[in-house]
């Protein structure tokens, strides 16, 4: 009886850890990354506007040394694939950015990074389509030590440009990155029809 409920358990507690990434989603990540839109932070699979999440976000780590330089891409795995030779769903890259480092600051405890860098893969925020039904899409961060002399392997250099279709196990491979450090992700709406509330330049 006690073995069943301990390991009964330990199996809610893997459910917990794995719930950093979509199920389904590899790599499977069990570090949170903490990303915060002005005050509001997102945990795991927070549904929100996309007018909230139109400016880049904060990011930190909590409990974690910060050392060297890290890159952050964000993905969205639930994209409707109507281009060419694209059927049910694909990915868009929403951000891939480099440089990051500490910036001696926290956030709610959170150790926070910073960039000035705005590439590989500038940072466009979420506007899924509308689509009947509504279909919410999964928007995961992935944050990863940025190797020595990092640079966009050549083979992945159009689906960086075009940031439609990137498989980031494959990228992360020809890329040399190490399994992510932490991660998160957020769902918006398709079809959200909030209203941004400042004039983008």
């Amino acid at each position: 009886m006690h073995f069943i409920a301990l390991t009964s358990s330990l199996l809610l507690a893997g459910a917990v850890l794995a719930q950093q990434t979509p199920a389904g989603f590899t790599p499977a990540v069990d570090k949170p990354l903490d990303v915060y839109y002005g005050t509001t932070y997102i945990s795991p699979g927070l549904l929100v506007k996309k007018s909230a999440v139109a400016k880049a976000p904060t990011i930190g780590l909590t409990n974690t040394t910060l050392t060297g330089k890290y890159l952050l891409a964000m993905i969205d795995v639930d994209a409707s694939g109507t281009g060419p030779g694209l059927n049910g769903r694909t990915t868009v890259l929403h951000a891939l950015l480099t440089d990051y480092t500490s910036s001696g600051t926290t956030q709610n405890g959170s150790s926070i990074l910073t960039t000035k860098a705005t590439g590989p893969s500038s940072y466009f925020g979420p506007a899924p389509p509308a689509e009947t039904p509504k279909h919410p899409h999964n928007y995961i961060f992935l944050l990863h030590a940025q190797p020595d002399g990092f640079a966009v392997p050549a083979s992945q250099k159009q689906v960086v440009s075009s940031r439609m279709g990137i498989d980031w196990n494959k990228f992360a491979s020809e890329a040399k990155l190490e399994k992510p450090v932490a991660a998160t992700y957020l769902q918006v709406q398709s079809g959200d029809i909030t209203v941004r509330r400042f004039v983008e330049f």
